[in-house]
């Protein structure tokens, strides 16, 4: 019987993958047979997951973007023309958070930091992804959202309101790339261990009444979202494209 979920063959670039979420998920792709390039901001924490992968038997490579950086973007989708010839996945996954606080108080900077990365980053590489898979006759993109996209997080406004946006560009390139066989999809992570999530999963107080909402009653280890990305990216889901799945330990139920 096929395997559904083997990625033999395939190219997956996934951002933000140097740890968290994006990190399981590059680990478990790689796992399946896919050679993950592992990008985020800083080329160390890259390459560290990829050495491990490779380690471990896996096909994996190291490459810095960032997504908030325009050039940046076109430096990966140059590098992996040039390298591979194609792409067959992609997940946006790298997110900005830098405030954490009461939205009348927002600056800026915080607000142009989270909009630049969260909707433009994952716009842009959406586009240059979706452009090589268009030539190639096809592909899937995976963006990471989130529940807040959903019911907004407390003194959580902008982040927020940009993976509400990033739900609703999930559908719009659904609609408009289907005819190109190309799927998009949304992962909607809840409260996860994570470093980006540290000023939520340390607080004692703010923990406490996160807790109180999520019927499982506990917080989500990173792995726990990557067997839905695995999901979601490989042809088990073949005919899923515009679908935007809650791993939420059953929080927005």
């Amino acid at each position: 019987m096929q395997d559904l979920f083997d990625l033999t063959g395939k190219v997956a670039l996934i951002t933000g993958a140097s740890r968290g979420i994006g990190e399981s998920i590059a680990r478990l792709l790689a796992s399946k047979g896919a050679h993950v390039i592992v990008s985020s901001r800083k080329i160390d924490g890259c390459e560290a997951v990829a050495a491990s992968i490779r380690e471990n038997g896996g096909k994996a490579s190291a490459f810095p973007c960032h997504v908030g950086e325009m050039e940046q973007i076109t430096a990966v989708f140059e590098h992996i023309k040039n390298e591979f010839g194609k792409i067959d996945i992609l997940v946006n996954n790298a997110a900005a958070n830098p405030y954490f606080g009461h939205i009348l108080d927002t600056d800026l900077a915080a607000y142009q930091k989270t909009v630049d990365v969260n909707i433009r980053g994952y716009f842009f590489m959406s586009i240059e992804a979706g452009k090589m898979m268009r030539e190639q006759g096809g592909g899937v993109i995976l963006n990471t959202a989130s529940v807040n996209g959903v019911t907004p997080g407390d003194m959580q406004g902008i982040y927020s309101i940009t993976k509400a946006a990033v739900i609703s560009m999930t559908k719009s390139f659904a609609k408009e790339c289907g005819k190109l066989n190309i799927r998009v999809n949304a992962l909607l992570p809840g409260l996860t261990d994570t470093k980006f999530a540290s000023a939520l999963t340390t607080n004692d107080s703010i923990l406490k009444h996160a807790l109180k909402v999520i019927p499982l009653g506990r917080v989500a280890d990173p792995d726990e979202m990557a067997g839905t990305v695995l999901y979601l990216v490989s042809d088990a889901s073949s005919y899923t494209t515009g679908a935007c799945i809650n791993v939420d330990g059953g929080m927005l139920a």
